[in-house]
């Protein structure tokens, strides 16, 4: 008996904090939402837009261009395919990777270095 009153006690006054307590929920998800945002701005954003650039130098690449891979091989760009690429990295060596693997482009800049 003395169970079902604190129940019912508990229960009785829902009307006015029921009103207040939607508003409390509402609150509470604000720093959730600021995180979100916080999170998009400094995370998601960037690794989208250095995608999109990546991309685009993939698109762009054509036979003669000189690259670094991902896995730091230099080389010249011999053949283009759709997936593939034949890099020239030595003399009488050619090595066919994923286009992907393109990291960037070399300068000419780097090309002086490379032999000095």
């Amino acid at each position: 008996m003395l169970m079902e009153s604190i129940a019912w006690a508990e229960g009785t006054g829902g009307g006015s904090t029921a009103a207040s307590g939607g508003a409390g929920g509402m609150l509470s998800l604000i720093p959730f939402l600021l995180i979100f945002i916080i999170f998009y701005f400094l995370l998601i954003r960037p690794q989208q837009k250095k995608q999109k650039q990546q991309q685009a130098l993939l698109d762009t690449v054509k036979k003669g261009d000189k690259v670094v891979t991902t896995s730091g091989i230099w080389g010249t760009i011999t053949n283009l395919g759709k997936q593939t690429v034949t890099l020239q990295i030595a003399d009488n060596t050619k090595v066919k990777m994923q286009r992907e693997n393109i990291a960037r482009l070399r300068s000419e800049d780097e090309d002086k270095d490379k032999d000095a």
